[in-house]
């Protein structure tokens, strides 16, 4: 029963006089004796014992019930709603009492302790869902704080951690009040710390991890569950505290090692050693109750530190921090290994290895990742499994730039020289290639747009070229930002113009062959030539823009569009943006894949009345030759792409892949445009025209130099005689080739007729 009275006053008027009287008149009334009170909102809970059996005596003492509600009123001022019978109590413990479900009741912290304890009746029993008791000497300590805040100095702050940890020594109790108070403290002493550029001493550091190794114990992770409810990232907080004050630990205060029970600190100054053996961090922690070691070991290789070379490095490692940083609510993972931190202030490293013991052996599929700081959550951008056996697990953690880096989410050791040798110079000879591929399509342009089909062809191939070659410079803006450092803008830029620009060069490839099955099967049937433009404009960059849009649209919110080590497109995450990519690319590959079969068939046998015109014809196996060619080039390498996802281990995906991709620009160069004949051979007769000039301009100049009269009577008598001794092999005929001739003549005779213009078309 619920009811708002002083609890002793209702006991004396009720207990005997009426509820022991009123129950005997309709049950066999054994005893009745009451087992619980609470002050405040008062719940008086009584144990009914009869003769009869539960179900009716239960009826008994409803039926009682209205007529002790009514007797109440009497007594005490009552409300309707504080009056209650459970027919069975959801909730019973010695803080809260009885409760039904979802009640909620306040109560006043234990003697030595300031503050409220709020709890909820759940189907599991009474949750503490909100609890402020704290100790007086950690409010004072807050206050003392805000007064040295303004004029402190080194010593004053090391004085506040020691009487910090002296508190927390002689009151070892954790509730959740206190937890928040010492992490409140702690955290603005490394804020002021840091802002005052203040160092900490060897011996205030030891207080700081024996501070941190008191609220990491596993007695306090019940607390912390209750913390986080209220401020979700206390955790991180906590973590990010202990790193900033481990990076003012000076270089002279250091070897340090402090190993304590649930967290271990190591602090070295870096030497000349680092040079020839790299960093080499190992800990050895035990569960509670337990004797099988919990082991981490971080290694960092020599090739790391060819530069020069920090001051110091920091390692911690707890095995309760995994228990209190929040995993993501996707899925159902858990941190199965100790959380290890290393700290390298003002340095870059590009890889290192960590290896953890596992916690429980039972689970699988295990994920390397590091706590992101921006985002609040666990990130495995830049950190993949190596090796995973019964016991263990490898991880190597990197940030790198290059070609494979687009499909793969990791690149093996061994050849990552290779795969950026490879991207970066395949890259230039790429560049150069499309360059030159659109100034030769501008020189010849007025010669080679003679039929629509030749018009739009040379269309396409311009718009391809020009593609990859935007998308290759954006791909160079994205490789220079560095994402750990600077996580901008400019790499979603990148990312989603190399996205659109990748998909306009496989649009453009479609719009080739959707052009070459319309002018085989619609023989008769012809487009007019603005409508067909609109249309590849609409298809090469309309479809590839919509696409782009839609994806950057529905990941970027959601913080997935991008991959955090590289720009460019996710795959790790559950929306896998890279397919907005990978999927259009591949079926536009298998499409026109169909299309070349459809042509080589039609032409192989075309149907009565279906024969094509000579020039369409020429430009129609102009056009199969480059599209047969170049669209299997471009399937495999983006097959190959595939691989490096699905086999992500295998070097030969990645070398291959990285191959096929860098030189796509030299590819399109030969296949592309040096393939076609009529092209090739407008390309050798510019340059045996600019070469001829070169010899005419050099037989001018020799023939500028003064000649003696002897000279120039031995050069007549030398033309002379080789005019005389010109014979030629065979008959010789210039109108043997189809086209258009000028002649002209110089007097009367038949036999000044010279040719002085020629041109013919295929």
């Amino acid at each position: 029963m619920i009811i708002s009275i002083d609890a002793e006053k209702a006991f004396d008027k009720i207990q005997q006089p009426f509820m022991l009287k009123t129950l005997n008149k309709l049950v066999n009334l054994i005893s009745l004796s009451h087992n619980h009170c609470r002050n405040g909102s008062i719940i008086a809970g009584y144990e009914v014992v009869g003769s009869r059996n539960a179900s009716e005596l239960l009826s008994a003492v409803e039926e009682v019930a209205e007529k002790a509600k009514a007797a109440l009123r009497k007594l005490f001022p009552l409300e309707d709603s504080s009056f209650r019978v459970f027919r069975k109590a959801q909730c019973n413990d010695i803080v809260f009492g009885f409760g039904s479900k979802d009640d909620e009741y306040t109560l006043p912290c234990s003697s030595g302790y300031r503050g409220n304890i709020t709890g909820r009746c759940q189907s599991s029993g009474w949750q503490v869902i909100r609890e402020t008791c704290v100790l007086p000497q950690l409010e004072e300590l807050k206050k003392n704080f805000s007064v040295i805040v303004g004029n402190a100095t080194e010593a004053a702050v090391s004085s506040l951690v020691r009487n910090l940890s002296v508190i927390i020594r002689q009151r070892p109790s954790t509730t959740v009040g206190n937890l928040a108070s010492v992490l409140s403290i702690l955290g603005n002493i490394s804020s002021l710390s840091l802002a005052s550029h203040f160092k900490v001493s060897n011996s205030t550091m030891e207080d700081v991890i024996n501070i941190a190794d008191h609220i990491l114990s596993s007695a306090s992770v019940t607390s912390w569950t209750v913390l986080l409810q209220e401020e979700k990232h206390a955790s991180s907080q906590l973590l990010e505290t202990l790193e900033n004050i481990s990076t003012l630990v000076p270089p002279t205060a250091l070897p340090l090692n402090l190993s304590r029970k649930f967290i271990n600190w190591r602090g070295i100054p870096v030497t000349k050693s680092q040079l020839k053996r790299g960093y080499n961090y190992q800990i050895e922690m035990f569960l509670p109750n337990t004797s099988i070691p919990i082991r981490g070991h971080v290694l960092i290789g020599s090739d790391q530190f060819q530069r020069s070379l920090p001051e110091t490095i920091i390692s911690m490692a707890s095995l309760t921090l995994g228990n209190i940083l929040p995993i993501s609510k996707n899925g159902n993972a858990q941190v199965n290994g100790p959380v290890i931190s290393t700290v390298i202030q003002n340095y870059s490293i590009n890889e290192v290895f960590l290896i953890f013991s596992k916690i429980e052996s039972n689970l699988s599929q295990p994920h390397c990742v590091f706590w992101d700081f921006s985002h609040l959550q666990w990130n495995d951008a830049g950190c993949h499994l190596v090796n995973e056996t019964p016991d263990t697990v490898m991880c190597r953690c990197t940030h790198l730039t290059s070609f494979s880096m687009l499909m793969s989410p990791f690149v093996p050791t061994t050849i990552l020289p290779v795969v950026k040798c490879i991207t970066y110079v395949g890259l230039g000879i790429s560049i150069g290639s499309l360059i030159l591929c659109l100034i030769i399509e501008a020189l010849f342009w007025k010669k080679i747009k003679k039929n629509q089909t030749s018009h739009t062809r040379h269309i396409c191939m311009v718009n391809v070229a020009l593609s990859l070659l935007i998308a290759d410079v954006w791909f160079i803006v994205g490789a220079t930002v560095d994402t750990t450092v600077n996580p901008s803008g400019v790499c979603t830029a990148a990312v989603f113009f190399t996205h659109f620009f990748y998909l306009s060069l496989f649009f453009w490839m479609l719009m080739l062959g959707i052009l070459l099955a319309y002018r085989i099967i619609l023989v008769f049937h012809h487009m007019a030539r603005p409508l067909m433009m609109a249309v590849g404009f609409c298809l090469g960059y309309g479809c590839p823009l919509i696409i782009s849009v839609i994806t950057i649209a529905v990941t970027q919110p959601s913080s997935t569009y991008q991959r955090k080590d590289v720009c460019w497109l996710n795959w790790s995450s559950g929306s896998k943006p890279l397919l907005a990519f990978a999927i259009p690319a591949l079926a536009i590959v298998a499409v026109n894949f169909l299309v070349v079969l459809l042509v080589l068939t039609k032409l192989w046998r075309p149907a009565v009345g279906e024969r094509l015109s000579q020039d369409d014809k020429v430009t129609i196996v102009r056009l199969g030759k480059s599209l047969l060619i170049l669209t299997p080039l471009l399937g495999l390498t983006w097959g190959f792409g595939i691989g490096t996802i699905v086999d992500s281990q295998n070097p030969a995906w990645h070398v291959i892949f990285a191959l096929l991709n860098a030189f796509q620009g030299f590819f399109i160069l030969c296949f592309g445009i040096l393939l076609d004949s009529k092209l090739r051979q407008l390309l050798f007769n510019k340059l045996s025209a600019l070469s001829s000039w070169k010899q005419t301009a050099k037989s001018l100049n020799e023939k500028a130099e003064p000649q003696g009269p002897q000279m120039i009577g031995d050069e007549q008598q030398k033309s002379s005689d080789l005019s005389a001794k010109l014979k030629f092999s065979k008959p010789f005929n210039p109108l043997q080739n189809r086209g258009h001739y000028t002649f002209s003549h110089t007097g009367d005779s038949s036999n000044d007729i010279m040719l002085t213009q020629f041109f013919s078309t295929e």
